[in-house]
């Protein structure tokens, strides 16, 4: 093992499991934020580059296998009901990729963390926000702020999530459109750093590592989330957004 992560100490690598396994279990029961947990738990030991290399493969299998779920037809009738998210947020993501060792990591942090920290305050607190139908230039526009975080971080759930809880998605289909959504936005993410060089030879490695522990704990979230209704389903989804937020913006300021 150290022979194949020379720069990785044992301890990390268990680390590294971990968090992934945690960060899997998450995404299995309210279908996002493995993306947010691997970079806030792997940053904590790990350069920021590395980190974002090690999120991006098992981001990419897990979605496959959420948006999966219901079968491929269910998946296709997705794509094409969110087309107009998908090639926004496929565009702008591809963009922003080839700027992430540009951008201030804090102002990164905290373009993410206030607005998701805020709507989840908002609806947890009754203010609820909704939105009575779909509208292709909101989408256009969730979309492409979505790829843009998603590009400059590997993390593109929450805008992502605000606009299908407002719309009061039902759980089974936030699932697969979450799946779908992230799926596409994590294709795109690896042949973008493929081309912005955070993924090479050695750190690709390293990312293939964590698809084990991350399916592992989808899994095992999967079956959780089999046995909660709608009403628990979105207040958990909007406490992990709201955590998550949170985490994002102390990151920004210490």
């Amino acid at each position: 093992m150290e022979q194949l992560f020379p720069s990785l100490s044992i301890l990390s690598l268990l680390l590294a499991f971990g968090i992934a396994l945690v960060a899997g279990f998450v995404k299995g029961v309210v279908g996002f934020a493995q993306p947010l947990i691997l970079i806030s738990g792997l940053t904590l030991f790990l350069p920021p580059e590395l980190a974002l290399a090690g999120l991006i493969i098992p981001t990419l299998v897990t979605n496959a296998m959420q948006s999966l779920r219901h079968g491929p037809q269910a998946a296709w009738a997705s794509v094409k009901a969110f087309r107009v998210f998908l090639i926004c947020g496929g565009i702008t993501l591809v963009i922003a990729a080839q700027m992430v060792r540009v951008v201030p990591e804090a102002v990164l942090l905290m373009a993410i963390g206030i607005p998701a920290l805020a709507y989840a305050a908002l609806q947890l607190g009754g203010l609820g926000f909704s939105l009575p139908r779909r509208s292709s230039k909101v989408e256009a526009a969730v979309g492409g702020i979505a790829g843009v975080l998603g590009g400059l971080s590997g993390v593109w759930g929450p805008p992502t999530v605000m606009y299908l809880t407002a719309l009061g998605t039902p759980k089974a289909d936030q699932l697969r459109v979450q799946g779908v959504i992230y799926g596409a936005g994590a294709v795109a993410l690896f042949f973008a750093h493929l081309a912005s060089g955070v993924l090479r030879a050695d750190t690709i490695p390293f990312s293939i590592l964590l698809i084990l522990p991350a399916v592992l704990g989808m899994w095992a979230g999967g079956k959780v989330v089999d046995r909660i209704d709608q009403v628990i389903f979105k207040r958990a989804t909007l406490v992990v957004l709201l955590l998550a937020g949170a985490n994002l913006i102390r990151r920004a300021i210490f």
